[in-house]
């Protein structure tokens, strides 16, 4: 189990390490952008590139490149910046990270502010809201499934059924647009938009809300309708009527056998389910203003600020790689007759 374990934890860091390369390779075959900014600014971020290894100086034009931009400095020194070779960029980016953990500095988004800075300050945000989330959509989204398992082929297992039936067909930009038109502009019960951290605490705890319960409205509906399916199926099967018929009451029989077997494929999408929130996150945080690193992806691609791009999809594959781990070793944990790794 052990050597299973290490064995899938260093395939993942190989497939993080070789997505990074790529995206840094093709991001940096495109043509640079010029930085945008004050000269102090462009002087700072553009020596700040060539002490990286990423471009390099020249007090006259070089024929056959083509440079970044030339500065001019108060004395009427003229100094060109041209692009290194994309390959060399390549060996100073993997130098910089694994000796001085240096990712680079911003471009648009803070202009000369350490990209891992920016991100630190904005993960915070988003890991609060999406565990929010997670911990209403799951026993929410699984106490429906298991109410609608037991009162199968009811009244009540038929408007649970219906109702998870239509909401779940509601997109999470859709309900939060719907919310913020029918809570925010037209009756004031919310926040228009995400608090800012000068606000009192109260405000702060209500911008929580519409984020949160859209994010858990499409999980609730899917995790109930999963259970429902699973629960049902378990309860037909044979060794829960051998229970039964050994003396074992309904109640306890679902809670000793159906309900752990039924968890055996529930529990896994679970830690998919908030791979899952973390991506989506990203419209819903652009459309409530929320300074989280899903809002933070989408800003930094459009504007070619590709440092902080980096560390952030970083995040993003690091999440989704060792999240497929925890889901293999979780089912040795729910189901002990699974036992990964095992010839």
């Amino acid at each position: 189990m052990w050597k299973y374990i290490l064995k899938r934890i260093g395939l993942a860091v190989i497939t993080a390490f070789i997505i990074l390369s790529l995206t840094f390779i093709f991001m940096k075959m495109l043509k640079p952008e010029r930085f945008v900014g004050t000269y102090s600014q462009r002087m700072a971020f553009y020596i700040d590139q060539e002490h990286s290894g990423y471009l390099f100086s020249s007090d006259k034009p070089i024929e056959g490149l083509n440079y970044v931009e030339k500065l001019t400095s108060k004395a009427g020194v003229e100094t060109y910046y041209y692009s290194v070779p994309v390959m060399q960029q390549y060996v100073s980016w993997l130098r910089n990270i694994f000796l001085h953990w240096d990712w680079g500095v911003s471009k648009t988004i803070e202009p000369n502010v350490k990209a891992t800075v920016i991100i630190g300050e904005r993960l915070i945000t988003s890991m609060k809201i999406n565990i929010f989330s997670v911990l209403i959509s799951v026993p929410a989204g699984i106490a429906l499934g298991i109410w609608a398992a037991l009162k199968k082929n009811t009244m009540t297992d038929h408007v649970i059924s219906t109702a998870v039936m239509i909401f779940i067909s509601v997109p999470s930009f859709v309900l939060i647009t719907f919310l913020m038109l029918l809570l925010c502009y037209q009756n004031a019960v919310l926040p228009t938009q995400w608090p800012n951290p000068t606000d009192p605490d109260w405000q702060k705890t209500l911008g929580y809300i519409l984020p949160v319960f859209c994010l858990s409205f499409g999980s609730i509906c899917g995790y109930c309708r999963f259970t429902r399916a699973e629960l049902c199926e378990v309860m037909e099967s044979d060794y829960l009527l051998l229970a039964r018929a050994k003396g074992l009451t309904r109640n306890q029989s679902i809670t000793r056998h159906a309900l752990r077997n039924a968890m055996v494929p529930i529990f896994p999408s679970i830690l998919a389910e908030f791979i899952g929130i973390m991506g989506g996150s990203m419209v819903l945080e652009g459309l409530y203003g929320i300074p989280g690193i899903g809002g933070l992806f989408v800003s930094a691609l459009n504007a070619k600020d590709y440092n902080v791009l980096f560390v952030d999809m970083a995040i993003f594959t690091s999440v989704s790689l060792l999240a497929g781990v925890f889901l293999d070793i979780s089912y040795s944990l729910i189901d002990p007759r699974i036992r990964m790794g095992a010839r």
